[in-house]
């Protein structure tokens, strides 16, 4: 016999808990040898179902015989679950508890299940449908009393709206029934912006000026207001401070101190003209004859008997030339220098000339010393003292006992995870066939990325066509995926054994990822009624809306969309992500 539920909220959000079938203490089949003990516990999904397999009261050949099944509902948030009997006949080999459960307490407590089906009555006529599009319907659509449904979507100074109107048949036409829907969306420009693209109740702020608009009928008409307030009043004057005092003038400190020439560097005045004094300059800005230095007081009229441009020799004031003064001084061969490094002259060498490095160019073995630019070493440098400042190198060891005794999704082959999966909940559930998962993960430093990694609690293979795998980064952007998840060499493998088994799918390439934050979201399609989808391993989500967000940056570790897509989307627009989600663990690989 199969069995299935579904339960919801009022406002339509599954609810989490559990159901347990108690049948008699054992059932006991003599003729396959066989011997059944203990209530049936069933955890409801992430829609609020259950489907289970349990055998009919009246099996054949099963003792005792004539008894019928308690089942109680243990639902989150009702405090006290229903308990009622039911009988679960081999006539009848599926059956959902919404038609047999009781609703009202005061009816019996028992319940059996429904009879066979009837005969099939007469074929009524055809129902009103329900069309959608994103024009305005064609004239030969539908019958009467159908509707139409039409959304418009469109991108506007980065702004994505969409506007809905309904549209009904009758008496052969479609008509618009009431106006639009479509909620009011600001735009934000620092130049004249068109009207097209937008609906009237928009508004529009201009953040060159501080204006605001918002759209009429017409268009945006005029500014209907501004953000930008008045210039605010002046501040006061402070008051005027102290003026400044001089503590010294040429290193003098006194209440009234007067400089002399010597003071400031300076001859006296007196010396000008003066003995052991200095010269003056007369009214054609030369110095007086009186004043220059010759024993007449007059211009010299000639040297050595010479007169005009004179040059002297050594004979003529008496000397020895360079020859003859070097003949005079004994010069033993080898001991004059002639050159040093090659060089003659005035020499001055540097580092290179006698094969050294230049001071700042090389590390000193011992001593401080402050080496720049980017060194490269053909080994790895080592050190034995732990660090003890930001900038210190840090042995490998060091590092390793920092991890203390957590697991790392290193130690279990892993580049990282979304957290440590023996924490996760001890009840997989599934995902779900169509919508898309997303788990955001961590990579703490820059690895090749080669596979998507999920632990199914149990799984019997059955992903059908439009499932898929990618990562994103943390703008959302796509940078690698998985090829289809229904064929072959991409399927996750089958679980079958008990505490589940970790899978992977591999990328169609391997992704060189930098260190940073990644989102990996996955949409498996599968076959609900028959259980082909796999039961993933969680972290507790039984509240009805888990959170998700955690600490200041709003980084969303979990989360989801409602509506799926056929093939992994280029981006994902990480606001638009449902917050309320299952805790789903992946890992990276």
């Amino acid at each position: 016999m199969t069995v299935r539920a579904r339960f919801l909220a009022p406002n339509g959000t599954p609810l989490s808990g559990s159901l347990v079938f108690r049948a008699p203490a054992t059932l006991t089949f003599p003729a396959a040898d066989v011997i059944l003990g203990g209530p049936v516990s069933v955890q409801l999904d992430a829609q609020g179902a259950i489907e289970v397999a349990l055998p009919a009261t009246d099996a054949p050949d099963m003792e005792p015989s004539g008894w019928a099944y308690i089942v109680t509902e243990q639902l989150s948030g009702i405090p006290v679950g229903r308990s009622y009997n039911i009988l679960l006949p081999r006539a009848q080999p599926e059956v959902d508890l919404a038609d047999i459960a009781p609703s009202d307490p005061s009816k019996p407590n028992y319940v059996g299940v429904p009879g066979p089906q009837g005969e099939r009555g007469e074929t009524g006529p055809p129902g009103s449908r329900i069309y959608s599009g994103t024009a305005a319907p064609v004239a030969g659509l539908g019958v009467d009393g159908d509707l139409y449904v039409r959304y418009e979507t469109t991108t506007f100074l980065g702004v994505t709206s969409t506007t809905v109107s309904t549209w009904q048949r009758t008496a052969g036409a479609w008509a618009q029934i009431g106006g639009d829907v479509r909620g009011a969306a600001w735009y934000l420009n620092n130049t004249t912006t068109p009207s097209t693209s937008t609906r009237p109740g928009d508004l529009l702020l201009r953040t060159d000026t501080g204006d605001v608009w918002q759209r009429t009928a017409s268009g945006w008409g005029t500014a209907v207001g501004n953000l930008k307030g008045p210039k605010g009043d002046r501040g006061d004057v402070g008051p005027t401070g102290p003026g400044g005092v001089v503590q010294s003038v040429n290193g003098k400190s006194a209440a009234s101190i007067t400089l002399t020439a010597g003071d400031i560097g300076a001859l006296a005045a007196s010396a000008a003209g003066a003995a052991n004094g200095v010269a003056t300059l007369g009214a054609d800005g030369k110095v007086p004859a009186a004043q220059l230095p010759t024993s007449s007081g007059g211009a010299v009229a000639s040297v050595n008997g010479r007169t005009g441009t004179v040059v002297l020799t050594a004979a003529d004031v008496g000397a020895l030339d360079q020859a003859a003064g070097d003949a005079r001084y004994v010069q033993p061969a080898g001991i004059p220098v002639t050159s040093v490094a090659g060089k003659t002259g005035a020499v001055a060498l540097v580092a290179a000339d006698v094969g050294a490095e230049a001071a700042g160019t090389a590390v000193l073995l011992t001593g401080a010393q402050t080496v720049a630019g980017a060194k490269t070493f053909s080994s790895v440098p080592s050190s034995s003292a732990a660090p003890t400042a930001d900038n210190h190198l840090a042995r490998k060891s060091y590092v390793d006992a920092l991890g203390g005794g957590e697991w790392r999704a290193s130690d279990l082959g892993l580049l990282t995870w979304a957290f440590d999966p023996a924490l996760g909940h001890s009840a997989p559930l599934y995902p779900g066939s169509g919508p898309i998962r997303v788990t955001a993960v961590y990579l703490r430093s820059a690895a090749s990325v080669t596979r998507i990694v999920w632990h199914f609690g149990g799984y019997a293979g059955g992903l059908t066509t439009g499932s898929w795998a990618a990562l994103y980064n943390s703008a959302g952007t796509r940078v690698a995926q998985t090829a289809d998840l229904s064929t072959a060499g991409a399927e996750p493998a089958e679980v079958h054994n008990a505490g589940g088994a970790t899978v992977s799918s591999p990328l169609t390439a391997a992704y060189s990822a930098a260190a940073g934050l990644y989102y990996v979201a996955w949409r498996f399609q599968y076959n609900t009624s028959t259980g082909d989808g796999p039961m993933m391993l969680v972290a507790e989500s039984s509240f009805g809306s888990p959170p998700n967000v955690f600490g200041l940056n709003n980084v969303r570790r979990f989360g989801s969309y409602a509506t799926g897509a056929a093939t992994a989307p280029a981006s994902l627009t990480l606001g638009s992500m449902e917050n309320g989600s299952n805790r789903f663990w992946t890992g990276l690989a």
